[in-house]
């Protein structure tokens, strides 16, 4: 059997060494890296070609959900497995949506993350007992994705929703552009269309409604 190659994203550096741990105790099973944001964890999957992507929902400058989009986007055959602490029905559509191939919570990785792991291997899918309970009753079957909260039938574009995580998260529009190799000029224009978008008047706006529909964490 193939060595599976595995990336493990978490801004909480014990964590990825518990993760690193438990994985690397399995011998068909490689950490070729660890990341500690959301788009270093993008720039990764680029470089190293893994198989699987274990991400932190709750991220620093890229969230979980948005780097799986963009993993998927980059490298389709990608299984991403996400770890979080919520277990919220919004979080779960999100992720589903996101096309994340399994789910499980922080507190249940000792017991479960290596079976969730060799599932995304055999090309199956593993979501914990909720996530699965929520499938099988048909929840998510026809259900449109939930509108932004507050928000009417609003629709922010990937690059604006990385945007309003770098703006909840106190960036200024020139740490904005550092970050996404924009011009400063590009920054500003993204973030005053931002606003207008939003009905937006402050920054302390942008943080509550990157709150509410889970672009950053409370």
């Amino acid at each position: 059997m193939p060595v599976l190659k595995v990336l493990i994203a978490d801004d909480h550096e014990i964590v990825r060494q518990g993760l690193r741990s438990m994985l690397e105790a399995q011998r068909e099973c490689q950490v070729v890296g660890e990341a500690a944001d959301g788009r270093q964890a993008v720039a990764m999957t680029k470089e190293l070609n893994p198989d699987v992507v274990i991400l932190d929902i709750g991220m620093p400058t890229l969230n979980g959900l948005e780097a799986t989009r963009q993993i998927l986007k980059l490298r389709p055959q990608t299984k991403v497995l996400i770890l979080t602490m919520h277990e919220s029905d919004s979080v779960i559509r999100e992720v589903l949506d996101a096309g994340a191939r399994g789910y499980i919570l922080k507190t249940d990785a000792g017991r479960d993350l290596v079976t969730a792991v060799d599932s995304l291997r055999r090309n199956k899918t593993f979501f914990t007992s909720r996530v699965s309970q929520m499938i099988l009753d048909g929840f998510l079957k026809g259900d449109p994705r939930p509108q932004d909260s507050g928000s009417g039938a609003i629709r922010l574009t990937p690059r604006q929703r990385e945007i309003v995580q770098l703006l909840a998260e106190g960036k200024s529009s020139k740490e904005v552009a550092v970050a996404l190799d924009l011009s400063v000029k590009t920054a500003e224009t993204h973030r005053a269309n931002i606003m207008r978008k939003l009905d937006c008047h402050s920054v302390s706006e942008v943080v509550r409604y990157a709150i509410r529909n889970n672009i950053i964490e409370a």
